[in-house]
């Protein structure tokens, strides 16, 4: 395949996909897509850098004849585009086979995998190697705020990847990272998530452990020590492994821990050694913990110290991770990504320290095809405990579940009540924002948690806000 070649990605508008579509363009082929809906903001950056989007699903868009079509892990293998493509004999390969095919097999890759966390820190890599004068290339599934995008060409020697463990397409079974030849790695956690494919936590630490022998032996797995899963698999590895975290006996860990309204600060210790200060403009032990995997992984790709701790200093974040969407007569609306038990509650206990003066409103909605579902129904009612109102919107495309498999946030609610917590189970967007509305007060903080656009709720609050009288 050489540059000009025409190459066609289905499922485009998803944010990895769209990513990925600007590094092709970037890198000088010609680029089209299609999706069956195709919507903001992902549609609009891509007509901005000239890629044909088309719409909905058809033979008709693979009339051209495309030299590659990038298949989308959404799709389904009835998808009558992709029918149309196999009939035809037009190759087709999934997105991580492209990623690496296009974009890492001459680059140092440097994967972030993890249950959670892993956008923050592959973040925090990318930028950090950038700041150095490193240029890195990355694909993440964030925007992150420093670049003002998801992803980079860049003409240096890295390459950093947010490694998902999701499955790689309907005719590619095997999770997303074991496509992407890591040189060395950082794994945050290990939990059970995504129980639409996985049976159970044994099945998730299999794919983990999968994933660990890709490491060459020169290359390095950085691992938190602070989850029992992950340190279980650990043996498996025959990289060098260096452990990171707050637990006992980790390799890399913090003293002089400082955790602000916006910001951290703590210094790094190597077993024991005290390596430096750092500051993080982000609240949050689990910030912290990311901050210290970032260290630990590129302090052995030979960064010093110095240069590390400047690049964390400037890192402002990615967006839709405790993004401040507006401030409204003194009421502060915070989006976020968070929809795991544990992932819930690090950031209710994050907000709540920051802001510990106001009421703090959680409002989640379950979207996530695992969240959908009954694997955590307990392990949530502890996930909302630093909130004083907790909101449970309905389940995301409910007829989806079928009824015995499906998450109730009816229950939840009721047992959060049990609990002492004053919570409310409010299936209906609108209905959310009326009663926010109607009860919110000046020095109140409103976390809305969600993976998904969840019916624009953050632009239609704000403006409900600013249209009632806000009691002070």
């Amino acid at each position: 395949m050489t540059k000009g070649n025409h190459i066609h990605l289905t499922a485009i508008c998803g944010m990895g996909m769209g990513a990925f579509a600007g590094l092709l363009k970037e890198a000088g082929y010609r680029v089209t897509g299609s999706d069956q809906n195709v919507y903001p903001p992902m549609s609009d950056k891509l007509r901005d850098m000239g890629i044909d989007l088309m719409s909905p699903y058809s033979p008709d868009n693979v009339n051209s004849n495309p030299d590659m079509v990038i298949v989308g892990n959404a799709i389904r293998k009835d998808n009558p585009e992709i029918l149309a493509v196999m009939e035809r004999n037009i190759p087709y390969m999934s997105f991580p086979e492209a990623l690496n095919k296009y974009f890492l097999k001459d680059k140092k890759s440097l994967v972030v995998a993890g249950t959670h966390g892993k956008t923050t820190t592959s973040s925090m890599v990318a930028w950090i190697l950038e700041k150095n004068k490193m240029s890195p290339g990355f694909l993440i599934g964030g925007i992150l705020n420093d670049f003002g995008t998801s992803c980079q060409l860049g003409t240096g020697d890295y390459f950093v990847v947010e490694g998902d463990e999701y499955d790689t397409a309907f005719f590619d079974k095997v999770p997303k990272f074991m496509h992407y030849s890591p040189s060395s790695a950082i794994i945050t956690n290990v939990e059970f998530d995504h129980g639409d494919i996985y049976r159970d936590i044994n099945h998730i630490k299999s794919a983990f452990k999968n994933f660990i022998v890709l490491i060459p032996e020169e290359g390095y797995l950085i691992a938190c020590n602070d989850f029992v899963h992950l340190k279980e698999i650990l043996p498996t590895a025959k990289c060098k492994v260096e452990t990171y975290g707050f637990a006992g006996g980790s390799d890399w860990t913090v003293e002089d821990l400082v955790i602000g309204e916006t910001s951290s600060r703590f210094t790094a210790l190597f077993r024991g050694e005290r390596m430096g200060s750092f500051e993080i403009l982000m609240p949050g032990r689990h910030n912290v913990a990311n901050a210290l995997g970032a260290i630990a992984l590129l302090y052995r790709q030979g960064l010093s110290i110095e240069g590390i701790a400047a690049g964390l200093s400037t890192f402002t974040g990615v967006k839709r991770r405790q993004e401040i969407r507006g401030v409204i007569n003194g009421i502060t609306v915070i989006d976020d990504f968070a929809h795991h038990p544990t992932k819930v509650r690090e950031t209710v206990s994050a907000i709540r320290s920051r802001y510990g003066a106001g009421k703090l409103w959680a409002i989640f909605e379950p979207r996530t095809n695992t969240s959908r579902r009954a694997f955590f129904q307990q392990d949530y009612i502890s996930s909302f405990d630093d909130a004083q109102k907790t909101i449970v919107a309905g389940v995301f495309n409910l007829a989806q579940i079928s009824e015995e498999d499906r998450f109730s946030p009816e229950k939840l609610v009721e047992d959060l009540n049990l609990r002492g917590r004053d919570a409310y189970y409010i299936p209906d967007s609108e209905d959310i924002i009326s009663f926010v509305c109607g009860q919110a007060v000046s020095g109140d903080v409103i976390l809305i948690m969600s993976n998904g656009g969840f019916d624009a709720i953050h632009e239609r609050l704000i403006t409900g806000l600013r249209e009632v009288k806000i009691p002070a």
